[in-house]
């Protein structure tokens, strides 16, 4: 007898004897539509089989937990979708549950009390929502873009202990994700060691296993590969930032190349801090290879122990200690490019030493101006106001002891353009002013390496849209794209550039590239699409994905997309829940951050806001 571990997601649709009495053919019908065009395509794109039917319900098994859960979610708001579209007595609305445990294999069946608990929790869950036991919400809570509420221990029939059961909370995710919304190819200052890594992961696909056309455990035809979060050995542990910073700066290389798909940093820092076995890792990450190490720095020394993992095997492909003292981070360059990238050879002639050389260029940057700037960026990455200004107040100080500094003063910038575009700036004129300028002062200097000149670059795409100059703009954000052109973020951000500039198909096939670059950024991909759908008059594809994410503005772009379905109730709930989070936003705070080539679109959605009872202004 078989047994083993899995995630086993049981649903049923609610009412269904009753309207079987009331039509039985048309009933049938549209169950069998629902079956067929959402329930088993979405099933099987998170990668789980029905095992069986039962009339109006059906049960099926998946290896993730994650992918069960996040399948449940595509489907109640793919039935909510459906339904809206129907007339009310053509509805369905379905019960979901979910439970992880061993199960009996029988053939194609499956049996046991982890089958037995998932019909327990269906049927526990509200019309149209999800049901998880303890054991779900324990696993997946850090790892998926919505919350959970507890509905205690409860007893059901047949199974001897009371379960400990949640609930999904659908249309609320964390509003303030740690989202580096300049990407993960957003180059932090690079280290020499991330080079190094990034370099050394592309050396071994290609010494050991040939040209970058393997398959891997994801989905995709070439190489994938998640960074986790090097670990803090730190005697303090306070090195968690240059933990993170490390691991970005491995992701931005590794964006660089067409020939291998990097899962970003929002998917693989998820795993921050967790012990677990890689190769379940990367069967929720979708990956074939798994990057992970360590950190520790005792006054002017650092240590990096990194090391290569197959995700399929377990087994260690590559590892090295990166040991280094002095001041220069670029001393482990030095020591390390010539070594790795001399072993490329052949058909990976494209990142030879001197195109390395050129792509990853270092300038004067040292040790202590680096850490300034990871602390910066720490704090920048929670994208609250707090850590806005923490932010600023970092850069500062950093530019007392290193004048004139391009990665802090570029650094700074961003920090007073998010006070506006987040909607927190009391003065936005002014932050719009000082970034400005400070972009201006980095882009003025001719010897910027690459890295520094690309944020720089980033940064005045979206000033540049601001002043209404949108080929500027997309002539800068083209030239920050070249230093990461396979970056999820990076393509995504420049989707918005784009929809602002009057490009909305070309905004959207980005987004789409993106998207299938990197699933696990949806929520990311849904707020950039929410105001293209918008644009494009899709308002019902909007409502769709501006429901999965709350980051910055998307609640206000919600209420715009509900105020034109004639949906003015809910259109005002998404203000109100706006303003709960951001008490400053205002129709006037909300288009200081968008400027469209088509005045149009903004004149609309204000008069929309308006309606939907976002205040005009501040009062003075």
């Amino acid at each position: 007898m078989e047994r083993r571990l899995s995630a086993i997601l049981a649903a049923d649709v609610v009412g269904y004897s009753a309207l079987m009495e009331q039509d039985e053919a048309a009933t049938f019908e549209r169950l069998r539509t629902r079956r067929t065009e959402l329930f088993e395509p979405e099933i099987a794109g998170h990668h789980g089989r029905v095992f069986k039917l039962m009339g109006d319900g059906l049960l099926a098994e998946f290896g993730s937990v994650v992918d069960a859960v996040e399948c449940a979610v595509a489907l109640q708001r793919g039935m909510a979708a459906r339904n809206a579209a129907v007339p009310l007595e053509e509805r369905f609305d379905v019960r979901i549950g979910i439970n992880i445990g061993e199960v009996i294999v029988d053939g194609e069946d499956r049996y046991g009390e982890g089958v037995n608990i998932a019909a327990r929790l269906e049927q526990l869950a509200p019309v149209g929502g999800i049901c998880v036991s303890g054991k779900v919400a324990k696993e997946v809570e850090k790892k998926l873009a919505f919350g959970f509420d507890s509905a205690g221990r409860q007893k059901v029939k047949n199974i001897e202990e009371p379960i400990e059961v949640y609930h999904v909370r659908l249309h609320a995710p964390p509003l303030r994700r740690s989202l580096h919304k300049r990407g993960p190819g957003w180059l932090r200052w690079v280290f020499g060691v991330p080079a190094a890594i990034g370099a050394a992961v592309l050396a071994i696909w290609v010494v050991s296993y040939g040209p970058l056309s393997i398959s891997s455990g994801g989905t995709s035809a070439i190489p994938s590969v998640a960074v986790l979060p090097f670990k803090d050995l730190s005697a303090d542990n306070t090195l968690a930032y240059l933990g993170e910073g490390l691991a970005n700066d491995v992701i931005a290389i590794l964006s660089r190349f067409s020939d291998i798909a990097v899962v970003s940093r929002t998917s693989s820092f998820a795993y921050q801090g967790k012990e677990g076995d890689i190769r379940q890792m990367g069967k929720e990450l979708g990956v074939g290879y798994v990057v992970e190490g360590s950190v520790r720095k005792e006054g002017n020394r650092v240590r990096i122990i990194a090391q290569l993992v197959n995700a399929n095997t377990g087994d260690h492909v590559w590892a090295d200690r990166f040991d280094k003292a002095g001041s220069d981070p670029w001393a482990l360059q030095d020591e390390l490019t010539g070594k790795i990238v001399g072993a490329m050879t052949g058909e990976f002639g494209a990142i030879r030493k001197a195109d390395y050389t050129q792509a990853w260029g270092k300038d004067g940057t040292n040790l202590a101006e680096y850490d300034y700037y990871l602390r910066a960026e720490s704090q920048l990455n929670l994208f609250t106001k707090e850590g806005i200004e923490r932010s600023g107040e970092i850069c500062r100080q950093g530019l007392q002891e290193f004048p004139g500094s391009p990665l802090l003063t570029v650094e700074l910038g961003w920090t007073h353009w998010l006070n506006v575009a987040l909607l927190y700036s009391a003065e936005p004129q002014l932050d719009l002013l000082e970034a400005g300028r400070l972009a201006n002062q980095v882009l003025a200097d001719k010897n910027l390496s690459p890295q520094v000149t690309r944020l720089a670059n980033w940064l005045n795409a979206w000033l540049l849209t601001l002043k209404r100059d949108h080929d500027g703009a997309v002539a800068a954000m083209n030239r920050a794209l070249a230093a990461a052109p396979y970056n999820a973020f990076t393509l995504t951000d420049a989707g918005s550039i784009l929809l602002q500039a009057g490009q909305t198909e070309k905004a959207l096939e980005l987004t789409d590239a993106a998207a299938a670059r990197d699933p696990g950024l949806s929520w990311f991909f849904n707020y950039v699409r929410g105001f293209i759908y918008i644009v494009m008059g899709k308002n019902e594809e909007a409502v769709e994905v501006l429901k999965a994410t709350e980051f910055a503005d998307a609640p206000l772009q919600l209420a715009i997309a509900y105020v034109r379905l004639g949906r003015d109730a809910e259109a005002r709930a998404a203000v109100v829940k706006m303003l709960k989070t951001v008490p400053t936003a205002t129709i006037e705070s909300w288009r200081q951050t968008w400027n469209f080539r088509d005045p149009s679109v903004l004149e609309r959605g204000a008069a929309d806001l308006r309606r939907a009872g976002l205040p005009s202004s501040l009062p003075r």
